[in-house]
């Protein structure tokens, strides 16, 4: 969204072609281009803070309240083992905190393009399990989470290499 009104101002606030100075021309599409670069970095910034503080207060935390906060209008949940919406989560958040509650994950690396947050984490439901390797993608709107797939991997006891999953 936040690229299509840049864009639009691009094309607005862009001389035109027949512009008596040129360079004067490039000069600002190249300032305009900055700036949309800039609120882009912005953006992306402000989502990966969003998905980082709303997977603590869900995952770790197990608080629902405060997660829910990070929710959009809608939330549609990809994962086939998840039930869609607001309560979909507060189910799967009680289910944490009564059934597995040393459940933790340790968000190894964050990436976001555009509306689009990566996370990859170590998740470990029980101390002294070797977990999960878990790949969570958010989708926001609006600066909220409307969306959200996952794909698990079982750390195994013995790898067929020396390289870690982190």
């Amino acid at each position: 969204m936040l690229r299509l009104i840049f864009a639009a101002a691009l094309i607005a606030l862009a001389p035109p072609a027949h512009a008596a100075d040129p360079e004067q021309s490039q000069g600002t599409k190249a300032q305009i281009t900055l700036q949309f670069e800039v609120a882009c970095d912005k953006l992306k910034e402000q989502n990966k803070k969003t998905a980082l503080e709303f997977y603590d207060a869900a995952i770790n935390q197990k608080n629902f309240e405060a997660a829910a906060k990070f929710l959009g209008p809608r939330y549609t949940q990809h994962n086939p083992n998840a039930a869609d919406g607001p309560e979909g989560l507060k189910a799967f958040l009680a289910f944490l905190r009564e059934k597995l509650p040393d459940y933790h994950s340790d968000i190894r690396r964050v990436f976001a393009d555009g509306d689009y947050v990566i996370l990859h984490v170590h998740n470990v439901p029980t101390p002294g399990a070797r977990g999960f390797a878990i790949v969570d993608i958010f989708k926001l709107e609006d600066g909220k989470i409307v969306e959200h797939w996952d794909v698990k991997q079982e750390i195994p006891e013995k790898a067929a290499n020396s390289n870690t999953m982190f």
